[in-house]
């Protein structure tokens, strides 16, 4: 039997799956490592801690691993995507990273719409400046740090530079890329007006592959500590919404993901890369060959509901939580929550909107606030959805991964606010099975990643739409839209008694 391992680098910790040709998962290791807040809004790692524990890992994979280690034919990556890794010419690293949900560079955004322009940025990038994204933050240090800045000979992202640590070879693959506005992503190659618009050298741009592009083999030293055979293939990977995707199938235009982890995403498969969305919902290259996606997110899905449990409901599981929430009718009672707990981004570019239970009364129990958090996550999501299909997308059939995927009520909920059938699949690996993927069509298993999907993933069970229960949370919908708008204003002025 031949293998390929998926690593997935998270914000919290690594995951690292042992993938069979059947698409099984034998193993599974997961090593964690710390995350640096020295200031509000501020959110780092460091680099090195990715690639000891990502090494540790491995060895752990290894040392249960009853085979030959050349059968481990090929390792792939996914990643968290935006995080800003500078290197000086010894490429060694320059300072610590700054992370996808660092905050700290509303005045770099601000600066790239002076210098590039809001519309001239959206044609190139196909995405707005935001202070997630890596190019603010590269600005950030420029402005900020210049002696370090003029030490830059490479900017690369996280699991680019875990690939870099294991093999010696420099690359970024074009998913990835395109989170740091600074790709053309029609064109797949890097912007030299950008660049020179904001004094950026173009040098220090890496080279760029494909995420399917073999870029390398296991050095030496790193096969030594972790007992991967130097014949080990090492592929590009992809960004973990891309490789998430990848895991889930969402492989052919039409097909729609929505997952609900600590934030949530919903995302689409493009195959034009002509489509105009007004930067109201990301757009990026797809690591699967020649494609893209489009994507929405909500901030706080998931942390909605953990905030919700740790907060009113600390000593019971989300088994218990969740029980009684068939109970609750339909518009918990006439309780509307919105999950803007820590601002928002799909449909509302807001920092500083926050979160609201409207319609409370005497009779609510825990099972309608329960029931209302729900609801409130999932119509969030559904802006995204109807973005998608106001400018032309079919959405009748999504996957639904993470959380949300746990409770037979939430995906019905889904089915019912999306009006799609909802699909749950049998084992859900994520971007970690993506990477494998990846690896596996890589190593020539399969023509084709479809190929590949339809032999390594299944689907459990679906849920279709209740007719009635859509008719009703149209309505509800369109009074969940409202709220922004009736308390934005609220919210700005209550900002100057946050803690």
């Amino acid at each position: 039997m031949k293998y390929v391992i998926g690593v997935d680098l998270g914000t919290s910790a690594v995951k690292i799956l042992l993938v069979n040709q059947r698409g099984e998962v034998t193993q599974e290791v997961s090593k964690s490592y710390p995350l640096i807040q020295e200031k509000v809004g501020y959110s780092e790692q460091n680099p090195t801690d990715w690639v000891e524990q990502t090494v540790v890992g491995l060895a752990e994979l290894l040392a249960k691993f009853n085979g030959n280690p050349e059968d481990i034919e090929g390792i792939s990556f996914s990643g968290q995507m935006h995080g800003l890794v500078l290197l000086d010419e010894k490429r060694e690293v320059l300072r610590n990273a700054i992370l996808w949900n660092d905050t700290r560079t509303t005045k770099e955004c601000e600066e790239i719409y002076e210098r590039v322009g809001k519309d001239r940025l959206l044609e190139i990038t196909k995405n707005p400046a935001l202070e997630g994204f890596t190019l603010p933050k590269i600005l950030w240090v420029k402005n900020h740090e210049p002696e370090l800045f003029e030490q830059t000979k490479a900017f690369i992202l996280p699991k680019d530079y875990v690939r870099y640590r294991l093999t010696g070879e420099l690359h970024m693959e074009y998913s990835d890329a395109s989170g740091t506005l600074l790709l053309n992503v029609a064109r797949k190659s890097w912007s030299e007006e950008i660049c020179k618009r904001l004094d950026i050298r173009p040098e220090i741009c890496p080279p760029l592959v494909d995420s399917y592009a073999e870029v390398g083999a296991i050095t030496k030293e790193i096969a030594e500590a972790t007992g991967l055979s130097v014949k080990t293939k090492v592929f590009a990977g992809g960004a973990d919404n891309a490789c998430g995707a990848i895991g889930s199938g969402i492989l052919e235009d039409g097909k729609t993901l929505v997952s609900t982890g600590t934030s949530g995403v919903v995302l689409s498969y493009e195959m034009d890369e002509d489509k105009y969305f007004e930067g109201k919902v990301h757009y990026f290259n797809h690591a699967v060959p020649g494609a893209f996606y489009t994507m929405g997110v909500t901030l706080a899905a998931g942390y909605s509901l953990s905030w919700f449990k740790d907060i009113f409901a600390e000593d019971i599981g989300y088994e218990e939580l969740l029980a009684d929430v068939e109970t609750a009718p339909i518009g918990s009672n006439g309780l509307l929550f919105t999950p803007y707990i820590v601002g928002e981004r799909t449909p509302h570019v807001d920092a500083n909107i926050r979160g609201s239970f409207i319609g409370m009364d005497a009779s609510h129990e825990r099972k309608h606030f329960t029931r209302a958090v729900l609801e409130g996550i999932t119509y969030s999501l559904n802006e995204s959805v109807a973005i998608f299909r106001n400018h032309g997308k079919t959405i009748d059939t999504i996957v639904s991964i993470g959380g949300g995927a746990k409770n037979e009520a939430w995906l019905q909920m889904q089915a019912d606010i999306f009006d799609a059938n909802i699909i749950k699949m049998q084992s859900e690996q994520g971007p970690g099975l993506g990477a494998a993927m990846l690896a596996a069509y890589g190593c020539g298993w399969f023509s084709s990643l479809q190929e590949c999907a339809n032999e390594f993933l299944k689907e459990d069970e679906t849920y279709s739409p209740i007719p009635e229960n859509v008719e009703r949370y149209k309505k509800l919908f369109k009074i969940y839209k409202e709220v922004y708008g009736k308390t934005n204003e609220l919210n700005e002025q209550l900002m100057e008694y946050r803690g």
